[in-house]
C-alpha cells in the first residue's frame, strides 16, 4: 500500500473519531443524523479498485499491529519476516480507474473539510453556565420538564400562563331602585284609592307612575311628594272589544307595562302591576323578586283565592289587582308583540286575561308565589289572614270590597296599623304558627302581627291550617 492511501485511510479514521465524540459529548443539543458511506465498506471498494488481496491486507494490518506489539528483538524479527512475506504484488492499474479514485477521494476530503469548518457547532457550553441557566429555571415559576431519551435528557421549559384576571365583582342585589311599578287607576276613583297608595309607596326609595285615562285635579300639595307621578294612558280606540260584560278600559290597563318599558327608565330588572287598590308589602316583594334571575323571562303573580274565577278565566294566570312582576327580558318581548296579540283577543274580558293570552304566546309560564292575593271576596278576610301560608305577605287586593283587617278602624286606619308589624318583621307577617299546650290541652295559632287563636282541645296541623270560613266566594 502507498503511502498516500496509508494517509487517507488514517484521515478517514480519524474524521470517524472526531464526529463520534462530537455527537457522545454534546447532550443537550441535537444534530440532524449525516449518512455517512460506511468507513469498512469505502476500504474495502477502495482495496477493490486497487485489485488487492482484502483478507491478506488485513492478515498484514493485523500482524503491524501485534509487531508493534513486541518487545522482544528476536520475536518481533520473526514477525518482521512474516509480515514482509505475506503482502501480494499490485497490478498495474488503469488510468481511469485512478482517475475515478482521485475524484471519490477529492469529494470525500472535501466534505470532510466542510464538517470540520462545522465543528464550532459542536463546542460544549460551559459546565458553570449549564448549572446557572438550569438553577434560573428551577428558581422560576416555570414547570420544569425532563424528557429521557436512549442518547440525550432534553429540558423544557414551558412559561406558565398569564394569570387570570379577577372574576367580576356580583351584580348588586335587586333592592328597590331595580323595580318600576306600574298601577292602574281610575280618575272616577283617584281621590279615594290614592290613600291606600300613600301607605306603601316611599318617593324617596322607589320608582313608579300612576296611569289614569285622562287628567285628575291635584287638590293636595302634600300629593305632589307622596304619590308617584300621573301618566295618561296611550289612546286604545283603534283595539277591538266585544264582551259585553266588561270595559274597554281593560285593554288600557293590558298596556301599562309597555307602555312604562317606553319612558326609557335606567337599571330596570321588574315592572311591577297592581291597581290603585292594592297594597304591597315593598320588602316582602323585593325578598321574592330576589329569588330569580332578572335577565331571564319570568311572569310572577298568583292565582284567585276563589275557585270559580279560576275556572271562569284561568289556572295559568296573574290576577292583576293581586299584583304582578314581568322581568326586563319580558318586558322587552312583551312590546314587540302586544298590539297584534290584543287585536287577536277582542272578546276576553280583563286586562290580566289579555296579558296572559300574550304570555302563552310568547311560551312563558306563570311562576306562583303564594304571597300575591287577589281577595275575590265577600266579608271578613280574618279566616284567610289568620290562615295565611308560611310565604312573604307581598300584596292585599279588594280592600273596598271587604270589611277592614282590624275591627273598629276604617279600612285605611287598619292598613296603617298593620304597618307597625311589618316594620319589626316583614318577613313573617302573617305567617301562621301552630303550637300546643298539654298541660292546658290548648292548640293555640299565631299569625305574626295579625292575630292569636286559643282553641280548647288538640287539633291537627291540617284542621287549624284550614281558614275558618269568616268569607264569600264572588
Amino acid at each position: 500500500m502507498s503511502l498516500f492511501h496509508k494517509t487517507l485511510l488514517s484521515s478517514l479514521l480519524e474524521n470517524q473519531n472526531r464526529a463520534t465524540a462530537c455527537s457522545s459529548s454534546q447532550s443537550h443539543f441535537l444534530l440532524k443524523p449525516i449518512k455517512f458511506v460506511s468507513i469498512e465498506i469505502f476500504i474495502t471498494n477502495y482495496l477493490y479498485f486497487l485489485d488487492f488481496d482484502f483478507v491478506s491486507f488485513s492478515s498484514s494490518l493485523v500482524l503491524k499491529m501485534k509487531l508493534n506489539n513486541q518487545k522482544d528483538p528476536a520475536e518481533k524479527l520473526m514477525w518482521e519476516r512474516t509480515l514482509s512475506g505475506s503482502g501480494s504484488p499490485t497490478r498495474p492499474v488503469s488510468k481511469l480507474m485512478v482517475t475515478l479514485l482521485l475524484l471519490v477521494s477529492a469529494t470525500y476530503v472535501v466534505y470532510t473539510l466542510k464538517l470540520i469548518s462545522n465543528s464550532r457547532a459542536c463546542q460544549v457550553e460551559p459546565f458553570s453556565a449549564v448549572v446557572r441557566r438550569l438553577n434560573d429555571i428551577v428558581n422560576s415559576s416555570q414547570p420544569l420538564i425532563l424528557f429521557h431519551t436512549n442518547q440525550t435528557a432534553v429540558i423544557k421549559s414551558y412559561a406558565s400562563p398569564p394569570p387570570s384576571p379577577p372574576p367580576p365583582p356580583p351584580p348588586p342585589q335587586t333592592g328597590f331602585q331595580h323595580v318600576v311599578f306600574g298601577i292602574a287607576a281610575s280618575a272616577r276613583l283617584w281621590k279615594q284609592r290614592k290613600e291606600y297608595i300613600k301607605i306603601w309607596y316611599k318617593p324617596n326609595q322607589m320608582r313608579g307612575y300612576v296611569w289614569l285615562e285622562k287628567p285628575v285635579t291635584e287638590e293636595d300639595e302634600e300629593d305632589e311628594t307622596s304619590l308617584p307621578p300621573v301618566k295618561i294612558s296611550g289612546d286604545t280606540s283603534k283595539f277591538p272589544y266585544k264582551n259585553k260584560q266588561g270595559h274597554r278600559s281593560a285593554i288600557r290597563i293590558s298596556r301599562i307595562v309597555t307602555e312604562t318599558l317606553k319612558l326609557g327608565l335606567k337599571d330596570v330588572r321588574w315592572f311591577v302591576m297592581g291597581d290603585d287598590d292594592t297594597v304591597f308589602v315593598a320588602e316582602n316583594l323585593i325578598r321574592v323578586l330576589r329569588k330569580y334571575d332578572h335577565n331571564q323571562m319570568y311572569y310572577i303573580g298568583s292565582l284567585s283565592e276563589s275557585h270559580l274565577q279560576n275556572i271562569y278565566f284561568s289556572y295559568g294566570m296573574a290576577y292583576g289587582g293581586g299584583g304582578f312582576a314581568i322581568s326586563y327580558p319580558l318586558a322587552v318581548a312583551l312590546s314587540k308583540m302586544q298590539d297584534r296579540c290584543i287585536k287577536r283577543y277582542p272578546a276576553l274580558y280583563g286586562s290580566d286575561d289579555r296579558m296572559q293570552a300574550c304570555m302563552a304566546e310568547l311560551g312563558v309560564p306563570l311562576t306562583k308565589e303564594l304571597g300575591f292575593h287577589q281577595y275575590d271576596v265577600y266579608g271578613n278576610l280574618f279566616g284567610l289572614l289568620a290562615a295565611h301560608p308560611v310565604a312573604p305577605l307581598v300584596t292585599l287586593h279588594h280592600l273596598d270590597v271587604v270589611e277592614p283587617i282590624f275591627p273598629n278602624m276604617t279600612r285605611v286606619d287598619a292598613l296603617k296599623h298593620l304597618q307597625v308589624p311589618a316594620k319589626l318583621d316583614s318577613a313573617g307577617l302573617m305567617q301562621q304558627s301552630i303550637c300546643y299546650d298539654k298541660r292546658r290541652k290548648w292548640t293555640v295559632s299565631v299569625s305574626w302581627g295579625f292575630a292569636v287563636q286559643i282553641f280548647r282541645g288538640i287539633f291537627s296541623a291540617r284542621e287549624i291550617e284550614m281558614p275558618s270560613r269568616t268569607f264569600l266566594n264572588w
